[in-house]
Parts: C-alpha cells; sequence; structure tokens
C-alpha cells in the first residue's frame, strides 16, 4: 500500500514558500524517514559517547573538565546555533540545510577520531555542534510542513520513538565498539549512517523555493543570541573549576543572561526578527520550552553520572553497563507512542506533569544506590527515568511547535531543540558539578572513616577531579590495605556527591511537573501546512 501523500486542498502554502512542481506527491512519510536518519544518527552519537568518556579519558589523559567539554563543547556550539539553524531553513529551504548538516557531521565525527589529542576531540565535537544545529530543527520543520495538523502528533510520536530507540542502542553499541576496536569507533560510525541518509534524502526530501522573499536577514539577533548563549553555559561550565559564589562565576552568568535580555528587547523591534518574540505570548509555548530544558537536564545530567558510576564505581565493564541500563532504554522506546496517543487525546497538560513526576520518583529512587547496591535496587529507577523522560519528550513538540504558526515552524523546532541542547548543557555541567562539589566536601572523612591514615587522606584530597569521576587516586607503591581503604573512601565520596545530584534533580522534577500542570495546554495547531522547503 502506498503510504499517503499531502493532499492539495488540505495543505495550502501559507508561508510564501513556492512549492514543488507536484507538491501533491510529496510523501510526508518518506519525508519521516529520512529526516530520521539524521536524528538517528545525531541521537546514537549523544548516548555512545556518554559511555565513551572513561575511555576517552583514560586514552588522552583527560580530567574531568576536559571530558565535561567533550559533551558541552558540543552541546554549547548546538544550543547558540540551533534558532538560526531553524531560521536559515525557513528561509532559504529546509532540505538544503538539512542536508549539508548531515555532511557537516559526517566529516566532523570522521575527524574526532582521527585528530588524537583531547584539544582536537573538543573541537571537533564543536565542529559537530554546529552541523547538528542546522540539522535537527529542520527535522521538525519538515515534519511540520508536511503532514496535516491531524496526523502531526503521531508523525512526532515516530520522531520521538526513533530517537529514543537510537538513545537505547548506544549503551549497547557503544559499548562493543570501544572494547572490540576501540572508542574511535564510536564517532566513525556516523559515517556509513549519514550517507544512506544523504542517498536517501537527495531522493525523497521536498524541493521547493525558499521563501526568504526581501526579508533582511537578523545578522545582530544572530549575534547577540549566539554570544548570550555561549556567555552563559561557560558560566556554568566554569562554575565548578571557579566556584559558584565566585566573582568569575556570578559575573559570567549575569553578563550572559544580560545579553540574552538585550537580544529579546531587540528582537521585540524587529520587523523581521530571527526568533519571533510574539511566540512568547503563548503561554504554553513558553511553559514547554522551559520543562523540555529540564527534561534533557535530567537525561543527559543523570546518565553522564550514571556511566560514571555503574564503570568506575561498580567496575562494570562498558558491555555490561550497556546491559543493565537497558531497562532505560527500553522504557524510553516504549514511553513516546504512549505518550502521543495521551497527548492526542488529552493534552499536554496530562503527559508533561506525569513525565516530569515519573523522573522526580526515578531520581529518588536511585538515592539507594551505594558503593555496593544490588542491580535489583537500580532498575526501577532506570525504567522510571526512561518512561518519564519519554513522555515529556512526545508532549513537548505538541506545546512548542504545535502552538507555533507554520509559518514559524522551523523557528520553534529550533527553539524546542535549542532548550532541549541547552537543557542537557546545563544538566551535564550543573549535576557534576554539585557532585565534584559534594565529593570534595566529604573526600577526607570518607577516607578516614574507611581507614585511610589522616596524613594520607589530607594529601589525597587534591586528588578530587578523579574522585568527582569515580578513580581511586591509589598507586602501585601503596600497601594493599591501604589501597582497599583508599577505594572505599573515594567511592563512598562519589556517592555522596551522586545522592546530592540526584536530590537536586528530584526537587526540579517535582517543580517542573507543578509548573506543567498549571501552565501547559494544547496546542492550537492551524487549519494549514506549507509546503515544506
Amino acid at each position: 500500500m502506498t503510504p499517503p501523500s499531502v493532499d492539495r486542498h488540505s495543505a495550502p502554502s501559507t508561508d510564501g514558500a513556492a512549492p514543488a512542481a507536484h507538491p501533491a506527491r510529496v510523501n510526508p512519510w518518506l519525508t519521516l524517514a529520512a529526516v530520521c536518519f539524521g536524528l538517528f544518527m545525531v541521537s546514537l552519537d549523544s548516548s555512545v559517547v556518554s559511555i565513551a568518556n572513561p575511555y576517552i579519558s583514560a586514552d588522552l589523559n583527560a580530567s574531568l573538565s576536559q571530558l565535561q567539554w567533550v559533551t558541552n563543547s558540543y552541546l554549547l556550539a548546538l544550543a547558540a546555533l540551533l534558532i538560526l539553524g531553524g531560521k536559515l531553513g525557513d528561509r532559504f529551504g529546509r532540505r538544503t540545510f538539512f542536508l549539508a548538516g548531515m555532511a557537516g557531521f559526517v566529516l566532523s565525527s570522521v575527524a574526532i577520531g582521527l585528530v588524537g589529542s583531547i584539544g582536537g576531540v573538543i573541537a571537533f565535537r564543536a565542529a559537530q555542534g554546529v552541523f547538528a544545529a542546522l540539522m535537527m530543527p529542520n527535522t521538525l520543520g519538515l515534519i511540520r510542513a508536511v503532514f496535516a495538523p491531524r496526523k502531526f502528533g503521531m508523525a512526532v510520536g515516530l520522531w520521538a520513538m526513533v530517537s529514543s530507540v537510537s538513545t537505547a542502542l548506544g549503551p549497547i553499541v557503544g559499548g562493543l565498539l570501544v572494547e572490540r576496536v576501540g572508542w574511535e569507533w564510536v564517532f566513525y560510525i556516523n559515517a556509513p549512517i549519514g550517507l544512506a541518509g544523504l542517498v536517501f534524502g537527495l531522493r525523497v526530501l521536498p524541493r521547493t523555493k525558499p521563501a526568504g522573499g526581501r526579508e533582511r536577514f537578523d545578522v545582530t539577533g544572530v549575534i547577540l543570541l549566539a554570544l548570550g548563549m555561549l556567555i552563559l553555559v561557560f558560566g556554568v561550565v566554569k562554575g565548578e573549576t571557579w566556584g559558584w559564589g565566585s566573582a568569575a562565576t556570578l559575573g559570567c552568568l549575569a553578563l550572559g543572561l544580560l545579553v540574552l535580555a538585550g537580544f529579546g528587547l531587540f528582537e521585540a523591534r524587529r520587523r523581521h526578527p530571527l526568533l519571533p518574540m510574539r511566540l512568547f505570548r503563548n503561554p504554553s509555548l513558553t511553559a514547554g520550552t522551559i520543562i523540555t530544558a529540564l527534561n534533557f537536564f535530567v537525561l543527559l545530567g543523570v546518565i553522564f553520572l550514571l556511566m560514571l558510576y555503574l564503570q568506575n564505581v561498580r567496575g562494570y565493564s562498558a558491555v555490561m553497563t550497556g546491559v543493565y541500563t537497558l531497562p532505560l532504554s527500553l522504557a524510553s522506546i516504549v514511553a513516546p507512542p504512549i505518550g502521543a496517543k495521551l497527548t492526542e487525546r488529552f493534552g499536554p497538560r496530562l503527559t508533561m506533569p506525569l513525565g516530569m513526576a515519573s523522573q522526580a520518583v526515578a531520581a529518588f529512587s536511585l538515592l539507594g544506590a551505594g558503593t555496593s547496591s544490588s542491580y535489583h535496587s537500580l532498575w526501577p529507577g532506570f525504567v522510571l527515568l526512561g518512561l518519564g523522560v519519554g513522555l515529556v519528550m512526545s508532549a513537548s513538540s505538541e506545546a512548542v511547535v504545535g502552538n507555533a504558526p507554520v509559518r514559524d515552524a522551523g523557528v520553534a523546532g529550533g527553539l524546542q531543540t535549542t532548550a532541549l541542547q541547552l537543557g542537557g548543557a546545563l544538566g551535564t555541567s550543573v549535576l557534576a558539578s554539585i557532585l565534584a562539589g559534594k565529593a570534595g566536601a566529604t573526600l577526607f572523612g570518607a577516607l578516614t572513616g574507611a581507614g585511610t591514615p589522616a596524613a594520607t587522606a589530607r594529601e589525597l584530597e587534591g586528588a578530587v577531579s578523579a574522585v568527582a569521576q569515580g578513580v581511586a587516586p591509589v598507586t602501585a607503591a601503596m600497601p594493599q590495605a591501604l589501597k582497599a581503604a583508599v577505594i572505599e573512601g573515594s567511592h563512598q565520596a562519589f556517592v555522596a556527591g551522586f545522592h546530592t545530584a540526584l536530590t537536586v534533580t528530584g526537587v526540579l522534577c517535582v517543580a517542573g511537573a507543578v509548573a506543567a500542570a498549571l501552565t501547559v495546554r494544547r496546542g492550537q495547531a492551524p487549519a494549514d501546512v506549507p509546503a515544506a522547503h
């Protein structure tokens, strides 16, 4: 059976895009399949990197700060440029920028594996972020453009499921690759996926004339937004090193917020803004954006810490870590279709609070994790975390993209994905910093409590960076009894920091559930859908 195509009468163009010669022949399901190649590649990359981090650290002698930058350089570049990527697609052609982003992502992935230094890995991870920023918002923009409103929720549910499947496969695929052939292959694997996606996308993605007209491009807005995001996230990332109460950290955060406030004021006065401020007049869109950020704050932040806990504290191999986190992965696959159905019937006002509440219970349940906890005490929390993230993900597109005018679909997709990636960057940085701070504060007591002499414990206090990764600062010259004491004390300090980070996460999730229940409403999708471009 041939999948249904876009109906000419139910999908007239409203954004000024000149459709292709035969818009009625555009097949929305093939368009969805094509954009899912890029989505699968980016989501897989994010999850395999998390499990490769300990191997990258060991091979390239990376500190915890540098290891954070392997993640954060990517997220920072992505967050700074996502709205620009969506705007470029809306104005000059979504197909063009989606495919250009995919090609660049493949090339930068290969470069990461070849570069051979932690500085090079961080630099090319940033390049990956730039190209992902061209690709990701245009996945949602293309879907929004070719699906009729009544089928948009189903399409987004499938979109979210593909993201969840690739994220779920990441720990197992990554574990097999780093153990059998090396960590570089978690990046090389993007090449065959991306090349297949490029060939398929060139054949099936609809081609139309750009909708830019004679609008002047908002260069000032681009600079202000990118600069504000860079300063803000840089302040968060450096907060651990500088100290959260230091003048440098507070000044950096204040300056970033000030620049973003200036961006908002500037955009409100622009005739053709980069990010139309009118979008935020819709409280559901605004609240949905914030909850989307919190959702990935929890997901990426907790997964980053879980991988360190399972591999370095519990001593599981990369493959076994992937196997043990399967409950999280499988739950995140099951949740988006369920969330899409619930959202279609009841709206995101039910699904988003339910997802945030599930994540809150997951965070609090994982407080039972210790240096020698049974796996049976962990997997229920993994399931609840996966379910919660998937439910919120499927509802967030309805709350954000579904509430935006079709002509702003790419920008709204960029806004949603910016919130998602900014939340991920903040989650990784903030939770890792909380863990490191608590681990440092408790390290001396944990070491002496485990039997380490006070003088030795005082000397080892400088090894907080290693302890915050779950690595005990032992040497070959240490007697066996002392080694055991240092390992036990170091792991106890890590777990104390892990528990503090989880407590903060749980409280934020409770606040998010309450906020979503009070503010989020069903999207008021327009009754028209323009031709894709």
